[in-house]
Order: C-alpha cells, then structure tokens, then sequence
C-alpha cells in the first residue's frame, strides 16, 4: 500500500466525518417541507455551520479523488469508510460521552475488518473493462436499487426512510467514486477536452448533487445514528463492486482469501453499525424522531 494513498484516503475520510456531523446538525433545522426537493438545498446555503460541513466534505471529496487516482478503489473505499470514527470523535467531544466498550468493539470491527480485507485481498490495479455493456450492467446494478429505495421511501414515509435515503446515496457515492477515477483517467490521458467530451464527469456532478439532496434529506429527518451507518456501510460495498466489475480492480480469489475478504466487510459493515448507535452521536428532536420527519408543516 502506498503512504501517500493511505494519508489522502485517511485524511478524506476526517473531511467527511467532520462534515457529515455538521451538516446534520444544520439539517435537522430546516422545514420539513423540504423533504427530498432540491430547495432543501437553497434553505441550508443560508446556515454556516452547514456550508462549512460541505466545505469539508468537498475536501475530503477532493482528497478522495486523488487517493482513488493513485490507487485502486478496492483500496480507497474501505479507508474511506473510517469516517464514522472521525464523525463519532468529535461528536464525542460536543456531548461529552465516553467511547465505552461498545465504541471501543465498534472501533476494532471496523479497524480490524478494514485490515483483513486489505491484506487477504491485496487490490492491486489490472486491465480496465471496455465493454460499454459491462460498465452500464454493474452501474444499473448499483444505482437501480438506490433509486427503488429512495421511491420506497418517498412513497411509504416510514421510519425506516431515513436508513433507506442514506442507503441510496450511498450506493449513489460508491458508483461517483468509480467514475471519478474513470474520468481523471480520462483527464490524464487526453486532457480537459478528452474529459469534457465523455459523460462520465456529467454523471459524477449529477450523482453528487442527487446524493447530497438525499444525505439532507435523511441528515433533516433523523438523528445521525440512523443515517450516516447506512451512508457508510454501502459506500464502499459499491465502490468495491464497480472496482473489481469494469475498472479492472483484482482482489485474491483464492479460498482463504475469499474468507477473509468477506469476513472483513462483515466486519466493517458491523463496526460501522455499533459506532453508529453510539450514545455519543446527536439522536436529533424527538418530535421529529416520533414523524420521521416525512410530515410536512
């Protein structure tokens, strides 16, 4: 593994956690109206704490996307998942609550899932897919379920719908990571009209914005523990998956390294559930907790 990947990746994943806790506590201000309209957007611009949560998080964006253009994604993503643990840190630091044995259980999960995953698989870089038919059924894959539960959600206006929008944008963001390395491929093989010529730029701003409308969405009507698990969990499950689909990502298929390599994400996915049931992370207003907030006022 690269030190420049591991520090950029590492240093995303600070960006985004810190970003994510700022964002949520500006979000759970604003109307519930809002709820899944692009206006949500225009009402939070006004709030600074909430432009500072997109500032770092267009930070960790940016470091992200140079760690993924040195590196595999198979290698990025699960670094970039770590941003609980910063999210979690310094929320722990405005409520004042101490890590206790379930933060320090869901630290080594995630840590410890992290490392397995990493060192049983190996990602190491290979030869990129072509096919256009290849790339367009692992993206379908992954955005036609984002888009199933982000309708889900709308249309049933359960509790679940927070978990469900965070899940869709993540799945959204893991498919935004791959073409963001396709495209500074793309850059650094033809420059900035070779860029501007193909759609896959177009597709990372449009999954961006689309993402973020549903991060403030959930942010807005829920308390950080229900979304931001859900966010990070299926992040990199996607990334991974587009990774090794159609950018030629190669991870070690023999037996023991299948098992491990599972019983890594498993772990990652756990870790990132009791980090985000932590007392330490804001649960939000009750009375939008008791609505899940998909009322409007």
């Amino acid at each position: 593994m690269s030190v420049l990947v591991l520090v950029l990746a590492v240093s995303a994943a600070c960006c985004l956690g810190f970003g994510f806790v700022l964002q949520q506590s500006a979000a759970q201000e604003a109307p519930l109206g809002d709820f899944l309209r692009p206006r949500l957007l225009l009402d939070l611009m006004r709030v600074p704490r909430w432009l500072g949560g997109i500032g770092l998080m267009v930070a960790g964006m940016v470091l992200g996307a140079i760690a993924l253009g040195k590196g595999e994604i198979s290698l990025v993503e699960p670094l970039l998942a770590t941003n609980l643990l910063f999210a979690l840190a310094l929320s722990r630091h405005r409520t004042k609550q101490p890590v206790g044995r379930q933060g320090w259980a869901g630290l080594a999960l995630l840590a410890g899932g992290v490392s397995a995953f990493l060192l049983a698989g190996q990602p190491h870089g290979g030869t990129v897919v072509t096919d256009p038919v290849r790339h367009w059924l692992i993206i379908g894959a992954t955005v036609g379920p984002a888009l199933l539960l982000t309708a889900y959600a709308k249309r049933t206006r359960l509790s679940s719908a927070p978990v469900l929008l965070s899940l869709a944008a993540g799945l959204l963001y893991g498919v935004q990571d791959a073409l963001t390395r396709v495209s500074g491929n793309r850059f650094a093989e033809a420059g900035l009209v070779g860029l501007l010529s193909g759609w896959q730029p177009y597709a990372v701003l449009a999954l961006g914005v689309t993402g973020l409308i549903l991060v403030q969405s959930a942010f807005e009507t829920a308390p950080l523990r229900m979304s931001l698990p859900a966010l990070t969990a299926a992040q990199p499950l996607a990334g991974i998956l587009c990774g090794v689909g159609f950018l030629g990502d190669r991870l070690r298929t023999d037996t023991g390294a299948l098992a491990w390599e599972a019983a890594g994400l498993a772990a990652v996915v756990a870790g990132i559930v009791l980090l985000g049931l932590h007392p330490a992370l804001p649960q939000g207003t009750t009375d939008r907790e008791q609505v899940s907030g998909l009322q409007p006022r």
